[in-house]
């Protein structure tokens, strides 16, 4: 029989877990929007496979937004969290540490239309018998995750306490407009320290990283049909073509084709 479709969000259910033998399971989760997988780790590495809907994943000091007809690499013992934001139908793979496909600890990546095919072959293959077709399939899967090209989803989280207001308010209002220089009177710290700050701790210029909140910001308002023109000023650009030229240029398509079903 096909693969058993969980929808809730309790760890302790019946799954095949990956083993030596058989390095690659796959199992199935639909969960609500609002839905939360508290933290948790394990020792194989997960690829979450979203085929429905939108989630956020909390890991490595970071936050990642999951679109759509993408999926998520987590590395075995690291430590993660799920806010399911739209609707989801979710299919994990389980992947034994001896077989990780990314030396990343974490990464959003698209999913190629061959492995979407391996994948929906998979999940139909009777889970309780372990032939040589589930292998063959595993480790065509396991041979073709490399290949998946990394998306620029990822909002990296910081230490310091001035920092960290900055960026909360920011998450919680990305269409913002003030300045470094605005935000250095509000939160306790030059506006050259500021600078020195975004850059030790999270790698990126400020602008930079204001547009990846706001990316991650608009993933779930565009996959669940808001409007681009409204997408576009809750984010604080100027029109919708300024914010879909913006989104062309950091994905290499428009906003409508990014989010469209596969």
């Amino acid at each position: 029989m096909p693969i058993p479709v969980v929808t809730h969000t309790q760890f302790n259910w019946n799954c095949d877990f990956p083993t030596t033998a058989r390095p690659l399971t796959m199992s199935g989760r639909d969960l609500p929007a609002d839905a939360v997988l508290q933290p948790h780790d394990h020792p194989w590495g997960q690829f979450t496979y979203a085929m429905q809907g939108v989630m956020r994943v909390t890991a490595n000091h970071s936050s990642w937004i999951v679109p759509p007809q993408r999926a998520i690499w987590i590395a075995p013992d690291v430590e993660h969290a799920i806010t399911v934001l739209e609707p989801t139908r979710l299919r994990p793979l389980c992947v034994h540490a001896s077989r990780s496909p990314f030396p990343d600890a974490c990464k959003v990546v698209e999913v190629s239309g061959l492995l979407r095919e391996l994948l929906a072959a998979l999940e139909q293959h009777d889970q309780d018998e372990q032939s040589g077709r589930e292998r063959l399939l595993g480790e065509m899967i396991l041979d073709e995750l490399p290949r998946c090209a990394a998306r620029p989803l990822r909002v990296p989280l910081p230490h310091d306490k001035r920092l960290k207001a900055l960026c909360d308010a920011l998450v919680a209002d990305p269409g913002a407009e003030h300045t470094l220089a605005d935000w250095a009177g509000q939160v306790g710290a030059s506006e050259r320290t500021l600078t020195r700050l975004f850059e030790r701790e999270l790698g990126m210029r400020f602008s930079q990283w204001r547009q990846q909140a706001r990316l991650a910001h608009a993933a779930p308002l565009i996959a669940r049909g808001v409007p681009l023109s409204q997408v576009a000023a809750q984010l604080g650009y100027a029109s919708q073509s300024a914010f879909s030229a913006m989104f062309k240029k950091t994905f290499g398509s428009t906003p409508t084709s990014f989010f469209a079903e596969k």
